[in-house]
């Protein structure tokens, strides 16, 4: 590093000679030269460094492991409301995982909820917890069950294709991160295809996929989330006392039999390669309110609590009686706020 540092200094030294150097005292082109050489070396040797290479081009896991986990951390606080479970089981697992150096196997989450519960809102956060890109670095890869793998009669196809991106991309960056939105509606079958990825393999076919990340999102099994939540509530208890325990195996068993899912009667899950099943309990009239603060905030605005409080009103709960629940989360905060905000 002393090299680099002579280097450079040499280069700026150049640099600022004219500035100090009467005219005509040094010969132009060789003046020239002289720069570009001396720059030349010093940056090549800056580049070649690997933490400052990264500041000028994207690398493989940008960010260090313990500053992931903490930026993880910090945005899950500040920007999701209602989700103690998933706040404090997100965390805990990829920051047990960005600083295990001999994982056995990659990371395996799936998020489970109504939707506007935050799912998306995670996945999104976690990418930009590892990635400054986020959703749009190059080793961040998204899968839409709809959109990508839309026909039932092209599965054997669609599982060729997703073995091949998930073995290419992960040979050139082993801690990729993979997102499959909209799990409910994927074929079944589709997604036992990457099994051999998720299984605790040292090597396959020379690659080892230990360090990447997996995330599944799905609807499937919210309806058992809000019947332990309800019953939570029917006995006067907080939905801050439900542990992880109280949901997980009943919510795995609940997916893995839904026909309807795309994990129905899976291996990721007969296997117990998927690591957790995190609950997203649906949200209160009271997160519905926060979700429209930090909106106005964010746009700039000084938050009036009249407008936060008819945005939230205009939302339907349910169930009918008892009318708990948003049933479209903050999924629609958005766009009512453009009905009365002029921006």
């Amino acid at each position: 590093m002393k090299l680099r540092r002579g280097a450079l200094r040499a280069a700026l030294a150049l640099m600022l000679l004219p500035l100090l150097t009467p005219a005509g005292a040094v010969e132009p082109i060789s003046l020239g030269l002289a720069i570009a050489g001396a720059a030349a070396s010093a940056l090549t040797g800056f580049i070649s460094y690997p933490r400052l290479y990264c500041y000028f081009r994207e690398c493989c896991l940008h960010r260090h492991d313990r500053r992931a986990a903490a930026a993880l951390q910090e945005n899950l606080d500040k920007k999701l409301f209602g989700q103690h479970l998933v706040s404090k089981v997100v965390v805990k697992a990829v920051r047990g995982f960005l600083n295990n150096t001999n994982a056995k196997k990659p990371l395996a989450l799936s998020l489970h909820g109504w939707t506007g519960t935050g799912k998306n809102f995670v996945s999104k956060i976690v990418a930009e917890s590892i990635y400054k890109k986020g959703l749009q670095s190059k080793y961040v890869h998204q899968f839409v069950a709809t959109l990508h793998f839309p026909h039932a009669h092209s599965i054997n196809l669609y599982k060729d294709q997703l073995q091949s991106w998930i073995r290419g991309n992960v040979s050139i960056c082993p801690r990729s991160l993979f997102i499959f939105d909209e799990m409910d509606k994927m074929h079944a079958g589709l997604i036992d295809s990457i099994k051999p990825f998720l299984d605790y393999y040292e090597l396959l076919d020379g690659v080892s996929y230990r360090q990447a990340i997996f995330i599944f999102l799905s609807n499937a099994g919210a309806e058992k989330i809000t019947e332990v939540a309800l019953d939570f509530w029917r006995n006067g208890r907080t939905r801050e006392d439900i542990q992880l325990t109280d949901i997980q195996n009943a919510l795995s068993v609940s997916v893995f039999n839904n026909k309807n899912s795309g994990f129905w009667h899976s291996t990721l899950i007969d296997r117990n390669l998927i690591d957790y099943f995190i609950p997203f309990l649906p949200l209160e009239y009271k997160h519905v309110k926060m979700c429209v603060r930090v909106e106005i905030e964010s746009r700039g605005y000084t938050v009036d609590e009249d407008i936060v409080s008819r945005i939230a009103d205009e939302m339907t709960y349910f169930p009918r009686e008892e009318r708990i629940y948003s049933d479209k989360g903050c999924k629609t905060v958005d766009a009512k706020l453009d009905y009365y905000y002029d921006f």
